[in-house]
């Protein structure tokens, strides 16, 4: 089957609008040649013929009185010889005229009969040629055998028999005459006709040539419009399939109507909307095992992950403090339901600022923020917030737990420890040829691994590295807890404890925070009982505040065994 290509199609109309104006231009230039040979004929051939009968006519009446007047200048006397030779020779003169003018009429319309005439019929130019004939053979012979004869009696004398002769010359030149106009009267009654006809065929041309002409113009029209249709309206199923892609509406598929360029761009649109279709299967099933993000910049962009980046970005860990207690004695079945309401409920708060949740590790919940998932100045604060909405969300999540198990309430409570670091990472697909995960490696992330365990020693909920409250400042309320020595490293780290956002600490932790600042500077100087006095009163403000607990008892070891005066007031931790 051949392909029609638009180019093809538009060709088509300009050839075929061409080859119609063609046809028109070719049809009235045969009308209008008839017409002009109908003209030509009668200009050149009809009209001149009339002409020299009406002239024959004449030149007849003139011979009739040139005859009476020899006959008048002949009867006189005395007779002037001189004038009646100059009648008798313009008698002879007229003779002869009248004779080229019947011969003259005869030879047009002898030529007419030859070419084939365009009105007139063969047989209608004969009769008046065999008439012609007819009056040069006949009644011109007689007329002039007559005139001979008259002559003779003039030249004789005898009067009497020229007047009976005169009578007999009118007669036969009265029949003349008549024989001429009845010629003549037919032939104007032809080319009255046949100028009739002139005009009825100039106006049939006209006719012929405005109706070809407006055949045309509707043939092109209707071509035009054929062409247009076949391509404006796949170009408008195109446009609204485009815009329902755009919509995310991804379940149609545009019928192939041509096999032109846009059978081609539609047949493309259909194979690039079944490739959105797979990618969407694709991201609504690995969206639930990876981040929806990372999904979509693995598929759109495979050099996301080709090669290993050093980036900054912020780290949090999450984990639940009790949940092996309190998941003792639940089924199999009852354990999933939670763990599933736990992790559902946890990790919106990360997806709601931006976070992409790395992995599920047991109860904990590893995730992260960074370019080019969120903006580099924003990841500190986002994960800060996060944090915190996270551990408005425990109170929902302890009353919603004994609903989904079917159980009165639970058998303990269970709270969460979060640990955030913000630092160098490397970040990218990490793996095997076999399997691989894209995520985020280094010291930074083992810090933050090792503050959410910090919270066991300390009593905390939300422990976070100096970066991060660096990056996240302005935007949440927050206090000093210690410098420490994680597992791993040499170098003392300021952790700091999220202890609200900003502007949001209630009296009593503003109280915490001043008295528990005391208590700490007190304590890196080695100055046990004020310390240990402003600790005391740290826990008037907030009874159970976990890290005031942890430095009393510090504070009671050290003033047992004092650290020494190169003591840098960091604390070793031995747990990971």
């Amino acid at each position: 089957m051949i392909r029609l290509s638009i180019r093809r199609k538009i060709m088509g109309i300009a050839v075929t609008l061409i080859v119609l104006m063609a046809i028109t231009a070719i049809l009235t230039m045969v009308l209008v040649m008839q017409v002009g040979s109908r003209i030509e004929e009668l200009t050149y051939r009809y009209i001149p013929a009339y002409g020299d009968l009406a002239r024959a006519n004449i030149r007849s009446v003139e011979r009739g009185l040139a005859i009476r007047r020899i006959v008048i200048e002949k009867l006189q006397s005395p007779t002037d010889d001189a004038r009646y030779r100059s009648l008798r020779d313009h008698y002879d003169a007229l003779d002869g005229r009248v004779e080229v003018e019947i011969q003259a009429a005869r030879a047009l319309i002898h030529g007419l009969i030859e070419k084939g005439p365009t009105f007139a019929d063969v047989a209608t130019l004969g009769r008046f040629e065999t008439r012609l004939d007819a009056i040069n053979d006949d009644s011109r012979r007689r007329l002039n055998a007559e005139n001979k004869r008259l002559l003779a009696l003039l030249d004789a004398g005898e009067t009497k028999a020229i007047n009976d002769e005169l009578e007999r010359i009118d007669e036969l030149r009265d029949d003349l005459n008549k024989k001429l106009d009845a010629i003549r009267a037919d032939m104007l009654a032809l080319l009255r006709d046949d100028a009739d006809q002139t005009v009825a065929k100039q106006q049939h041309v006209m006719l012929i040539s405005v109706f070809l002409t407006m055949l045309a113009a509707v043939l092109g029209l209707v071509f035009a419009l054929l062409v247009s249709t076949g391509v404006t309206r796949p170009v408008w199923r195109l446009l609204e399939g485009t815009r329902a892609v755009e919509a995310g509406r991804l379940d149609q598929t545009l019928a192939v109507t041509s096999r032109d360029e846009i059978g081609l761009l539609t047949t493309a649109f259909n194979r690039m909307v079944e490739q959105l279709r797979v990618k969407e299967r694709l991201r609504e099933t690995f969206g639930k095992y990876v981040d929806p993000r990372v999904v979509d910049g693995l598929i759109e962009g495979p050099a996301l992950a080709a090669e290993g980046q050093r980036r900054i970005m912020t780290v949090l860990f999450c984990d639940v403090r009790g949940f092996s207690s309190t998941s003792e004695g639940m089924t199999p079945q009852g354990l999933v339901k939670v763990m599933n309401r736990y992790f559902s409920t946890m990790s919106a708060p990360i997806r709601g600022h931006q976070g992409i949740i790395d992995k599920y590790i047991g109860d904990a919940i590893m995730a992260y923020w960074g370019p080019p998932f969120a903006e580099a100045t924003e990841q500190a604060r986002l994960a800060c917030l996060a944090a915190l909405e996270m551990l408005s969300l425990v109170p929902q999540l302890q009353a919603e737990l004994p609903e989904l198990l079917g159980i009165r309430m639970l058998p303990r409570t269970f709270d969460l420890r979060i640990g955030i670091a913000t630092g160098e990472v490397l970040v990218g697909s990490i793996g095997s040829e076999l399997m691989m995960s894209y995520t985020v490696m280094g010291d930074t992330v083992n810090l933050a691994s090792r503050l959410e365990g910090a919270n066991k020693e300390y009593g905390g909920r939300i422990l976070v590295s100096e970066a991060t409250i660096a990056g996240a400042a302005g935007a949440i309320e927050a206090r000093e807890i210690d410098r420490v020595v994680t597992v791993g490293q040499t170098r003392p780290q300021p952790v700091y404890e999220i202890m609200a956002r900003q502007g949001e600490l209630t009296a009593a932790q503003a109280e915490l925070r001043d008295r528990f600042a005391e208590g700490l500077a007190a304590y890196r100087a080695q100055r046990w009982d004020e310390a240990r006095r402003a600790f005391e009163a740290a826990l008037k403000a907030v009874p159970d505040d976990g890290p005031s607990l942890t430095f009393i008892k510090r504070i009671d070891l050290f003033a047992a065994a004092p650290p020494g005066d190169n003591w840098d007031g960091a604390w070793q931790l031995e747990r990971k």
